[in-house]
């Protein structure tokens, strides 16, 4: 049978979430490979591998909250919002302790994000980034996301290290270049560490340079982990084999009225215990969403 799960991959600085799922792809010989969120180049951290039959899971994983730490450098504004863009502009004005994070209170909560120039975003039909790589800038539309924590970590002017806990789709280097402008200094992101996405950390995160050797000797299915991790929010449904054949071939069935379930998605297992589907509410019926397996 061919693999079906999900790995937790600690990204090193340098290539980008392609590079490394083109590499896991001819590494384990699995056609099918995909991840659930982009981390830019110059980024660290949980990467989130979907290996087989689990791709079909991506967006459940990459809807989760991300965890982030930040190292912004007031003073200096680049046209990418990063450290690997062409600085745009730069002040020498002093900046205090006090004064960044008496800025970091507007960025809490529900907030409105213009997306940077370069994001892969669309717009018209055409990415961002590949008009800002044509010199065009255009008028972005701004975006609600969700700053749910929000603290500075380290100060060591003219550096800050920032924690953010954030729904996804939101732009860290978006918040590092709005911060920089808040306090008038202007400001980049120099270095970013994704520390958590969902229940996947950096901490149980396999090293890339182990992955790889473990993909030489054929062991990587070890660090495969379970395809339900990306639904983990979401409740489970024990189904009879009656009810598994029924959204097996795309048919409603009743929901236990006996059980409280948050949200309108589930996880659904057949007799044996496998993770096989995804289903959605629909009133007092379950409706397949997702068939995963056979």
């Amino acid at each position: 049978m061919e693999a079906f799960g999900l790995l937790n991959i600690d990204k090193p600085a340098g290539p980008t979430s392609h590079d490394i799922v083109a590499a896991v792809r001819r590494g384990t010989r699995v056609k099918k490979v995909g991840h659930a969120g982009t981390l830019d180049p110059m980024a660290t951290g949980v990467l989130v591998v979907c290996v087989g039959a689990a791709t079909r899971l991506s967006q459940y994983a990459m809807g989760s909250r991300k965890t982030y730490v930040a190292r912004v450098r007031f003073g200096i504004e680049t046209d990418t919002y990063d450290a690997g863009g062409t600085v745009t502009a730069q002040s020498d004005a002093p900046l205090e302790r006090e004064a960044v994070e008496g800025a970091l209170g507007a960025f809490r909560g529900e907030i409105e994000q213009v997306p940077p120039m370069y994001s892969a975003i669309k717009q018209d039909g055409h990415k961002l980034y590949d008009l800002a790589r044509a010199g065009q800038e255009v008028e972005r539309s701004a975006r609600p996301v969700t700053i749910y924590r929000l603290e500075m970590a380290a100060w060591e002017p003219p550096f800050a290290t920032l924690r953010v806990e954030c729904s996804a789709g939101t732009y860290i280097r978006s918040l590092a270049y709005d911060l920089g402008r808040a306090v008038g200094t202007g400001a980049h992101l120099a270095a970013l560490e994704r520390a958590a996405s969902g229940p996947f950390t950096v901490e149980d995160a396999v090293a890339w340079d182990d992955f790889q050797a473990a993909m030489a000797s054929d062991t990587w299915r070890d660090y495969l982990l379970p395809p339900d991790m990306a639904l983990a929010e979401h409740p489970r449904v024990d189904l009879t084999a009656a009810e598994a054949e029924d959204i097996r071939h795309g048919r409603l069935i009743p929901v236990d009225e006996a059980r409280e379930f948050a949200g309108d998605l589930a996880r659904a297992y057949d007799p044996a215990g496998r993770f096989f589907a995804i289903l959605e509410r629909r009133g007092i019926r379950w409706k397949p969403r997702k068939v995963l397996l056979p």
